[in-house]
């Protein structure tokens, strides 16, 4: 962590960010406390607060959080055109515990504990309008809405049909088959009959939810295209798990290497070695709606004849077991993933026919399999971060 003062005259406004409301404080490079407050984030809430800060015009906002509950009140301070830095939770529960003593926690004392990370930390990663990953980002919600609220309906369709069917339903059921299922039952009892109701209609509601997967793919995938990303043409990432990676990464560049990217995804083993016995156990840090997505990756490959079959069948042979060897395989994955992101951002995309992502000698998904190599690395230092960059669009 380096420390790092303000330039002369300018001002950190610390933010503690809610739904309703924020509080925040004004600190300058000295440290000193100069202002403060609490607003609503409505129209005029937020108005009152520029108005009130008005007297800084040298000033960035430090925000908790803004890959989640600070993202909605940092993505209007920066389309009014504010510098909006990214405070990570747990850095902030770090310094609110040295300074607060005992972690005590209430909203001025994390909008101080905010505001003292903007003052003393460099490399805060700024905010910034990007409108590919935006787009990205409510698609992949929407997707991944669309998946939840099928699961918790065919949950409650096998419900019903145990009930009106000896034995139930296989387990893998659509919604044709269900209705193929309930066509001949006829119950005689009102609660029978409110049963087959109630499931028809719920048959009826995942009928309407493939509609709308569909056309939510459709959409993901033209969004994906006009990314130019090659992520797709890698062994085990469809386009749900492609978008993801682009959502979550925003800008690969932010990580050093692929050591840092690793600590990142989770795939980065800790040492536990003790004597003479070395080993590396799980980490459970790192992004891990990030770390499924290499984790499906790894098994979609190991199901194949692939070459990342190949290499955990190696780490298997060299005395690893199943679940080490695993952690391997996506260690190697993540460096895949991290070129491949690299590659996409310094080289123009490729298009084949239809405009679509196609491969080429240069791209970073040839010789996307796994390769020989040591995947025991430690957990590598902080990274420093850098502004995002808008991913290039397809030529």
């Amino acid at each position: 962590m380096q420390n790092s003062s303000p330039p002369p005259g300018a001002v950190v406004i610390g933010m503690d960010p809610h739904k309703r409301s924020v509080t925040i404080e004004v600190m300058n490079a000295g440290e000193q406390v100069l202002d403060g407050g609490r607003f609503d984030t409505d129209s005029d809430g937020f108005t009152r607060m520029l108005t009130h800060v008005a007297s800084y015009p040298d000033r960035v906002w430090a925000i908790e959080g803004c890959a989640g509950i600070g993202r909605h009140v940092a993505a209007r301070l920066v389309a009014a055109g504010e510098t909006v830095v990214d405070v990570p939770a747990k850095l902030s529960y770090r310094v609110r515990l040295l300074t607060a003593g005992n972690g005590r926690k209430t909203d001025d004392t994390d909008a101080h504990s905010i505001a003292l990370i903007g003052v003393r930390v460099t490399g805060l990663r700024p905010v910034v309008s990007n409108e590919q990953i935006e787009l990205l980002r409510v698609l992949v919600d929407r997707r991944r809405m669309l998946g939840e609220e099928h699961t918790r309906k065919i949950s409650q369709v096998h419900r019903l049909l145990l009930e009106l069917i000896p034995g139930g339903a296989k387990i893998y059921l659509s919604a044709r088959q269900a209705r193929t299922l309930l066509s001949p039952v006829r119950p005689k009892d009102p609660a029978g009959k409110a049963r087959k109701q109630l499931a028809m209609e719920l048959i009826t509601d995942l009928e309407k939810v493939y509609t709308r997967t569909k056309q939510a793919d459709k959409d993901l995938l033209a969004a994906l295209a006009e990314t130019g990303t090659h992520l797709t043409e890698l062994h085990g990432i469809g386009p749900t798990g492609a978008a993801m990676l682009l959502v979550e990464v925003e800008d690969i560049t932010r990580f050093p290497d692929h050591n840092h990217f690793a600590s990142w995804t989770g795939t980065a083993p800790i040492d536990a070695s003790s004597g003479d016995t070395v080993r590396h156990r799980l980490s459970r840090g790192g992004n891990r709606q990030i770390n499924r997505v290499l984790h499906t990756m790894a098994t979609v490959q190991l199901r194949n004849p692939t070459q990342g079959r190949a290499y955990y069948d190696r780490k298997k042979a060299d005395g690893k077991s199943s679940m080490e060897a695993m952690r391997c395989l996506k260690r190697r994955l993540s460096d895949i993933v991290y070129r491949t992101m690299l590659t996409d951002l310094t080289q123009p995309a490729t298009t084949g026919p239809g405009g679509q992502p196609g491969d080429d000698s240069d791209s970073s998904a040839t010789g996307s399999q796994p390769t020989t190599g040591s995947s025991d690395k430690p957990l590598p230092g902080p990274a420093t971060t850098h502004p995002t960059r808008p991913l290039p669009a397809a030529s």
